[in-house]
């Protein structure tokens, strides 16, 4: 007499959980949606533009291959506009990035020193972050203006303003501020969670050893507060390398071409000069020295941001 074995449970769950027909095609319609929107608006774009900077390539008429002559135009300083817009860009990147940094971390500080009234600050200081940023580059404009309410408020006391959005160096602090009172709450709001995540024990150790405020801060605050403060940098260096908006709705790139920066020079090569190709290269330009410093600043985080908790 035979007998057959019996399947093993294991063999029964490895069938059961083997995917069928049906199972596979329901994950798929499922990805579908994601993956299409995903294909169209990022990979062909990204295909697209490449292709577009081998090219002399005006909105209308006919294309002409030129290969790497776009990038070469731009990086031998045949184009001179090129390496002065990097250097307005780089100018602002850097000013605007350290004053955000330093001005958002003050007032988190401060902020988690009221803790009933920090949430109302926080809201009040957010606010600008999810405003149409052309209505306020247009407010800011009149503000700005020669005779506008802050060279009002200026005389009032006795002080002749500058030309705001008329001198080279103004018109860049200019730019500098609306930014920074734009986009400043939301590294408050990061940084202020930052700060509640640090254990109040060590706090109230570090006041018992008697230490002061200052050394507190920088001995235990800002240790604790260096991957917030990390995360943060890496978001405002990139909003910065993409600054557009506030150029061009403030001094459009003037006056001459001191504020003048990447982003406003590709819009207006593609838009303006007829060159597509030229303003595709400029992009691809900036997405590689957005991923440089982006690269630097993952290097350079290993020396001094601790992610102990």
């Amino acid at each position: 007499m035979t007998t057959t074995a019996k399947p093993s449970p294991r063999s029964k769950v490895r069938k059961a959980r083997k995917p069928g027909v049906n199972q596979r095609l329901l994950a798929f319609f499922h990805l579908a949606p994601g993956m299409s929107g995903f294909l169209i608006f990022i990979v062909i774009p990204l295909i697209a533009s490449i292709a577009i900077s081998l090219h002399n390539w005006p909105l209308y008429g006919d294309p002409k291959f030129v290969g790497a002559e776009n990038y070469a135009r731009l990086l031998s300083g045949e184009d001179p506009a090129f390496y002065t817009v990097l250097g307005n860009t780089l100018v602002f990147a850097i000013g605007y990035t350290a004053v955000n940094l330093v001005v958002s971390t003050g007032i988190a500080v401060w902020l988690h020193s009221l803790p009933d009234w920090a949430p109302f600050f926080r809201v009040l200081f957010f606010i600008p972050v999810v405003t149409p940023m052309v209505a306020n580059a247009l407010i800011w404009r009149v503000m700005l203006d020669d005779q506008g309410v802050i060279n009002g408020i200026l005389a009032a006391i006795g002080i002749t303003g500058p030309s705001w959005l008329g001198h080279p160096t103004w018109a860049m602090v200019s730019l500098i501020m609306m930014s920074l009172w734009q986009a400043v709450g939301y590294n408050i709001v990061v940084l202020a969670a930052g700060l509640n995540n640090i254990n109040p024990a060590i706090m109230e150790a570090s006041k018992i050893d008697g230490t002061t405020a200052w050394s507190r801060f920088w001995r235990v605050t800002f240790p604790m507060l260096s991957p917030s403060l990390f995360f943060a940098s890496v978001m405002t260096v990139i909003g910065a390398f993409k600054v557009f908006t506030q150029p061009f709705m403030l001094t459009k790139g003037g006056p001459g071409e001191s504020t003048n920066t990447l982003v406003l020079y590709l819009y207006r090569s593609a838009f303006s000069y007829d060159k597509l190709g030229l303003a595709s290269s400029l992009a691809w330009v900036l997405f590689v020295l957005v991923m440089l410093v982006t690269a630097l600043q993952f290097v350079g985080q290993k020396k001094w941001v601790n992610y102990d908790s």
